[in-house]
């Protein structure tokens, strides 16, 4: 209950009064600002601009190919001299043997750290992905593209991948691995 007869309540109640005087003042310049903004001319709204029409496009399938075929990208089939079709020919990956550690890995990922000499064969040393070192011989496989060592020396190692050429066939392609220290 709110009595006016302690102290602390009447100068509660004149800080109270002060303040909501306080809120009535400054209004002037409002009011100004609006009576000029009314007095001025009404302002010119920009036309609308022209609606330009659709132009429909009719998609008519006589001289176009369907976009819904499967489109066949492999080489015609050429027989040769003698009548023998020639599209199974040309570098082919084995698919039926087992493939070795090293096709897990991307050939870019894997480092070539140097190489070991025993009993006269000469190891490769292939550092993988997996923080693992392998040996290498000529022969053996290693990257994802089927890549078989050709060539193995003191500063790189050489294979042949077979890669796809995007027609269904496959070609074979140079790569190396450099010694990296």
């Amino acid at each position: 209950m709110f009595h006016l007869n302690t102290p602390l309540n009447k100068k509660l109640l004149i800080l109270l009064t002060l303040a909501l005087s306080g809120c009535n003042q400054g209004l002037g310049d409002l009011e100004q600002f609006v009576t000029t903004t009314k007095a001025k001319p009404p302002g010119r709204v920009e036309p609308i601009p022209a609606f330009i029409p659709y132009q429909n496009f009719e998609y008519t399938t006589q001289n176009l190919r369907d976009p819904f075929e499967v489109v066949d990208f492999r080489r015609p089939e050429q027989p040769t001299a003698d009548g023998i079709s020639d599209t199974a020919s040309g570098p082919r990956p084995n698919i039926d043997r087992v493939r070795e550690p090293l096709e897990d890995f991307p050939l870019d990922t894997l480092r070539f750290k140097g190489t070991v000499t025993k009993g006269g064969t000469k190891w490769g040393l292939i550092f993988a992905p997996d923080n693992t070192i392998h040996r290498v011989l000529e022969g053996n496989f290693m990257g994802l593209n089927h890549g078989r060592i050709i060539a193995l020396s003191d500063g790189s190692i050489d294979l042949t991948e077979i890669v796809p050429d995007g027609l269904g066939n496959y070609i074979e392609r140079s790569a190396a691995l450099a010694l990296i220290e």
